[in-house]
């Protein structure tokens, strides 16, 4: 027997309901009673039946529906742009604040693209490998922080060999500055490093500071061995003249640091030395004042040496050490200063801001602009803070543009009790503040995208 199915149409209907049938299932019944002709009567019925999906089974791979970009498309299988342009595109929703979507292909449209460009599996996964080795190849090339650190690290082996054959102990000195030299690059390298992580929980703005960080203790270690020791053999007095160091060497690495300079500066619209008195990138200028004050240092020493050799007075050699001493507590100092102001989180220039204000002000929901931050996070990164007063009269209106006003009014007519009236202010109360919110994510949104390197906004309602 079926429940319900001697019951009305409503009954069924509400049986039908409960338990979630969404199909009719035609049964003729024969009864007991025979028709005079001998026939057995026969009667149809509806019988409700209850749909249920067949499980399917995936396997414990399944990535037919998976998705991925562009750039990984071309990334992991050595395509070019060209290669999808033919291939299926798919619109979604964007994980990034700053694209509201952005196009995807089918994995496996990608898959197929990849063999019939070369050829075989095997022939993809050697250009991969080829790839991988060509990048590996560029990243050792790179300068100027990699070369710094091989040719401070060969003069110190050179000058460790000069004070091994010679027992001199201003040679051995000398060995331990390029010592000191190579370890600050080494921890340079090391900050770069850790500053490209991508952010997680614990640090969600990311490790760009980390550049600051080695910058900073960078510094200190120029004032301890570097200033420290030339200040200890001037302090002494030198009685033997120092061998004059190549000026090639410490030239050339100089040349690299003042051209990635001026190119990074040109890209951010300020002059050079607005980009090394703001540390915009502190591993770049460490590079930079370490090689001026080696080349400075070269040559006032060379000079002081030069007037020992000729009045054979020792006082100017001595002369000479302290102000090369002098010179790199200079420099340890300024990358102490720029850094710990870094950290501290210094504003971006005054006009930048004022621009970024201009921008929420002129915008017809915005009534002021209060309390506004706007913080260098490193990195060509800018954290944007500020609290808004929003025109409540505006915000409304751009709720209102997008209603139906006549369906509006004949709410409104309907209302005759305080209970009637409170749902309908209730209801609509709330898409007002939706509305609020959707204004705050357009005000952002084209803040970010007017700005590229502002990466973070956090705008208050006030």
């Amino acid at each position: 027997s079926f429940p319900g199915c001697a019951s009305t149409g409503r009954d069924w209907e509400s049986h039908r309901t409960a338990h979630n049938w969404s199909s009719v299932v035609r049964i003729r019944v024969g009864f007991g009673s025979t028709t005079p002709q001998g026939l057995t009567q026969m009667e149809t019925i509806q019988v409700k039946v209850r749909a249920v999906l067949k499980k399917r089974d995936y396997g414990s791979k399944y990535t037919q529906n998976n998705f991925i970009t562009a750039v990984r498309a071309m990334n992991e299988f050595c395509l070019k742009p060209s290669d999808l342009v033919q291939l299926r595109k798919i619109r979604r929703r964007s994980p990034h604040d700053d694209t509201e979507a952005f196009t995807v292909f089918l994995r496996s449209d990608v898959e197929v693209k990849a063999l019939d460009v070369w050829g075989s599996p095997e022939a993809l996964d050697r250009e991969r490998k080829l790839r991988k080795v060509e990048e590996r190849e560029y990243e050792e090339s790179r300068c100027p922080l990699p070369c710094k650190h091989i040719l401070n690290g060969l003069n110190f082996f050179f000058k460790l060999l000069a004070w091994v054959y010679t027992g001199s102990a201003s040679m051995f000195s000398e060995a331990i500055h390029s010592l000191a030299d190579t370890c600050n690059q080494a921890l340079l390298a090391i900050g770069i490093s850790q500053s490209v992580r991508n952010p997680d929980a614990v640090h969600p703005y990311g490790f760009s500071n980390m550049r600051y960080i080695a910058s900073l203790i960078s510094g200190v270690g120029i004032f301890m061995m570097g200033a420290g020791l030339s200040w200890y053999h001037g302090i002494m007095g030198l009685l033997h003249p120092q061998p004059i160091e190549s000026l090639l060497w410490v030239s050339a690495t100089l040349l690299v640091a003042i051209n990635e300079i001026k190119k990074s500066a040109g890209q951010q619209g300020v002059s050079f030395y607005e980009y090394v008195m703001q540390s915009r990138d502190p591993s770049t200028n460490v590079v930079l004042l370490e090689d001026s004050a080696a080349v400075l240092g070269v040559i006032m020493a060379s000079s002081c040496m030069g007037l020992t050799s000729l009045t054979g007075n020792p006082l100017y050699d001595s002369l000479g050490s302290l102000g090369v001493g002098t010179l790199l507590g200079a420099v340890s100092a300024f990358l102490i200063y720029t850094n710990t102001e870094a950290l501290l989180g210094r504003s971006i220039q005054a006009e930048h801001v004022q621009k970024l204000t201009e921008f929420l002000e002129n915008d017809p929901a915005v009534r002021a602009i209060h309390d506004v931050k706007a913080t260098d996070l490193g990195l060509s990164k800018v954290r944007f803070k500020a609290e808004v007063d929003f025109d409540g009269r505006v915000v409304t209106r751009s709720y209102l543009e997008k209603q139906d006003i006549e369906q509006i009014l004949n709410d409104i007519q309907q209302v005759k009790t305080t209970d009637e009236l409170e749902n309908f202010m209730l209801k609509h109360g709330e898409n007002i503040i939706d509305t609020l919110g959707a204004e705050v994510d357009r005000l952002e949104k084209e803040l970010k995208q007017r700005n590229p390197e502002v990466r973070h906004v956090d705008l208050e309602i006030l």
